[in-house]
């Protein structure tokens, strides 16, 4: 191995020991506030379209539906949202579920 490639070996090494260093709380609250929604209800869209050219007609749609294993194990989204917290920044949240900006429970 030539001498300047070795310090290049340890960066992926980096990147990924960086991808495991606590997030600052507030950001975890934000980011773990998803993954309470899906506990407490699948999330799903449906798109229907129709569209014309070429002599016809066409019929078009898709369906996309998310749906976690915490909402089939049926955890409350509470303590969904504290594990979430804590396994990401290493902190309690600042505020309980029901007081986060944004959660419609």
């Amino acid at each position: 191995m030539r001498a300047w490639a070795a310090p290049f070996r340890s960066v992926p090494l980096l990147a990924a020991l960086a991808a495991c260093a606590p997030i600052p709380v507030e950001q975890a609250e934000r980011v773990c506030l998803r993954d309470a929604e899906l506990a407490q209800a699948p999330r799903g869209e449906v798109a229907l379209g129709v569209g014309s050219g070429g002599g016809g007609s066409r019929l078009g749609g898709s369906v996309d539906l998310e749906i976690s294993s915490d909402y089939i194990m049926q955890r409350d989204p509470s303590d969904v949202f504290n594990r979430c917290v804590v396994n990401r920044s290493g902190q309690m949240p600042t505020r309980v579920l029901a007081d986060q900006p944004g959660w419609r429970g």
